[in-house]
């Protein structure tokens, strides 16, 4: 792209630095509500610039959920090599199902040599149904899109397309279990047709220095 047209106003300039200083911390790319918050501005206005960044070629906005943020050009250097980021999808429950939920809640940075898988998004955890494996409240679940899932796997089920529920996943023949890994939350049975694989699980993300692969 020719330079003038990827020259920025000191306002788009405040944006991107703004961006880069998220990105950098580790709290990933911010959602439009957060944004607008920190900036004291309508999301209306951070939707513009957004769009601006993106057509001068210096953001690029992709993927299945369309709102995760990549730094391209010259910016791209403020990411590590080794980083990616990933869409954060509302939050999910690991207790009793939560209803979905499908709101943007930005985006985390995470090591592309540990989440290699295409199109990640990453999930909220509630609850502590899952804690002995180590998935406690407030994690992020850095998940792979499927539709399919093997026994013992750890997944992001849709129960009755409207609850969501981290759990292992066990298919018994006539009906699908869902397993806590807490011995204080039971064992929930469902019919095949109640329950839609969103995801498996395949890392979860504490803090920026906290991240392990499952």
């Amino acid at each position: 792209m020719p330079r003038l047209q990827r020259e920025l106003t000191s306002r788009q300039r405040d944006f991107l630095d703004y961006l880069k200083n998220c990105i950098n911390t580790g709290s990933g790319a911010p959602s439009l509500r957060k944004a607008a918050e920190d900036l004291g501005i309508s999301h209306t206005a951070v939707a513009s610039l957004l769009q601006s960044l993106q057509e001068r070629g210096w953001i690029r906005r992709d993927g299945r959920y369309s709102r995760s943020l990549v730094l391209l050009g010259d910016e791209a250097d403020a990411i590590a090599p080794s980083g990616r980021t990933v869409p954060i999808i509302g939050r999910v429950a690991a207790g009793l199902p939560l209803y979905a939920q499908q709101e943007w809640a930005g985006s985390v940075l995470v090591d592309r040599s540990v989440f290699r898988g295409e199109q990640l998004f990453a999930l909220r955890i509630q609850g502590d149904s899952m804690k002995n494996v180590g998935i406690l409240e407030n994690d992020l679940a850095i998940c792979e899109p499927r539709q399919f899932a093997a026994n013992g796997e750890i997944v992001v089920a849709l129960i009755h397309s409207e609850e969501a529920t981290v759990k292992r996943f066990f298919y018994l023949g006539d009906h699908i279990e869902l397993r806590p890994e807490n011995d204080n939350y039971p064992v929930m049975s469902y019919g095949l047709g109640e329950v839609l694989i969103q995801g498996k699980v395949i890392g979860i993300q504490r803090g920026p220095e906290q991240m392990a692969a499952l």
